[in-house]
């Protein structure tokens, strides 16, 4: 059993290793097989299908989102800060690591009765994944605002703000918001982030 185990971790080490460094067109089944040491049908054991496997590679992409975020906002001392600690780590995520970003949100594809197959034990179904992020997406934004404030439910801006960064991760990644800002890198990136938060909380207090 525990070498069942190890060989599962190594599948999905490998795996992580490979998007990471080559993108998703890198991960075949072979493949992974091949630079773990195993034969071709060895993975079967553990994951009935191609796309069971990519879903926890996909899955170890958001423990290391989550990790991004905790160390990220250690050392801001309000919500509104926190907030723009996890904008910023989540858009630098996505383009440090383009081909884990674009795996961990195919749900479409990874999560579906016909391909995904059901998680490993004890394992959320990938879309589960995104919950906890969201959630302290939604408590932030519920404790930037001001008491009795007009505005929609926490859940609705957050939801509105998650898909703005992701927009921006996007767009720049594939060089269409780096286009219309000039070549100025990476760290043109922070004022974006933070009127994205100033669209949909106000701007900040000074």
């Amino acid at each position: 059993m525990e070498q069942d185990s190890s060989l599962r971790e190594r599948l999905i080490d490998v795996g992580v290793d490979l998007v990471m460094t080559e993108g998703t067109a890198s991960l075949g089944l072979r493949e992974i097989a091949r630079r773990a040491g195993v034969s071709h049908g060895a993975p079967r054991r553990h994951f009935p299908t191609h796309h069971a496997l990519l879903s926890a590679i996909a899955r170890r992409g958001f423990a290391d989102l989550a990790g991004r975020f905790t160390s990220a906002m250690a050392g801001a001392a309000t919500p509104r800060e926190q907030l723009t600690a996890l904008g910023r780590a989540y858009v630098g995520y996505a383009l440090e690591h383009r081909g884990m970003f674009e795996l961990m949100f195919r749900h479409d594809l990874l999560d579906s009765e016909r391909h995904g197959g059901p998680p490993g034990p004890g394992q959320p179904r990938l879309r589960e994944s995104t919950l906890p992020l969201f959630e302290l997406l939604v408590g932030l934004v519920a404790r930037c605002r001001a008491e009795g404030e007009d505005a929609p439910p926490a859940a609705v801006t957050a939801a509105a703000l998650w898909a703005n960064l992701h927009g921006v991760a996007q767009l720049w990644g594939s060089g269409s918001l780096p286009l219309v800002h000039g070549p100025h890198g990476p760290a043109r990136l922070d004022p974006i982030v933070t009127a994205a938060l100033d669209a949909h909380l106000g701007p900040a207090a000074r």
